[in-house]
């Protein structure tokens, strides 16, 4: 329990909705959504429902309160310099390495595989850690991909097209047998992953490189 006595009116009410997303992720991550009530994230904090639903009125905002705390922490270190006056492979090279270290982060696999069982029944789970997630990600190196097309760097096309086909190769090798928990995992070193990554570069380049 937060011992809201000793600060203030703000801080405290701060302090406490930060303990609700704590136990909320907590909750979530052991029992799933629909086995985390709002009793129990409640109870864990030493408060009341009453006092839960001033601060989320339903337990899909506090999910996504959850979702918002967890992608905005690892989020940052996505936010990897993409210069525009810089070769295209040195930087993708780097934006992928941050991108697997950071998708294979334990708390955004727990994360995922909650979204991925919980999305047959609640498909909004799903949806909003999308848009708060992966979507804003995607959207920011298109906008990069955009302009090194432009220029000639890149072969015209989908820019965003682009993102999906480098994000998918990057995560078809170490990041699925670290998401299933497979030995292959746990086999990994950084060499290894160094030369998937420079595999999954060369086939996009191969189909995204600039025409001769």
């Amino acid at each position: 329990m937060i011992p809201v006595s000793t600060v203030s009116g703000d801080d405290a009410a701060a302090l406490r909705r930060k303990a609700f997303v704590e136990a909320a992720r907590k909750g979530f991550l052991a029992n799933g959504y629909a086995g985390t009530t709002m009793s129990s994230i409640a109870s864990a904090v030493g408060g009341s429902k009453t006092t839960l639903w001033t601060y989320f009125p339903s337990k899909e905002a506090l999910f996504e309160a959850v979702v918002d705390d967890i992608v905005d922490y690892y989020g940052a270190a996505l936010q990897v310099e993409l210069p525009m006056d810089e070769a295209v492979l040195p930087v993708l090279r780097r934006f992928c390495h941050v991108l697997i270290t950071t998708l294979t982060s334990d708390p955004l696999l727990a994360l995922y595989q909650l979204v991925i069982g919980e999305a047959r029944r609640f498909p909004h789970l799903a949806q909003t850690f999308y848009e708060r997630g992966p979507r804003r990600g995607k959207a920011r190196l298109a906008v990069w991909m955009a302009e090194k097309m432009a220029r000639g760097e890149l072969r015209r096309g989908d820019p965003l097209q682009a993102v999906y086909h480098l994000a998918g190769l990057c995560q078809s090798g170490f990041y699925q047998f670290t998401l299933l928990n497979l030995p292959e995992a746990r086999r990994a070193d950084s060499a290894r992953i160094a030369t998937e990554i420079d595999a999954a570069l060369d086939t996009f380049y191969r189909a995204w490189g600039p025409d001769s």
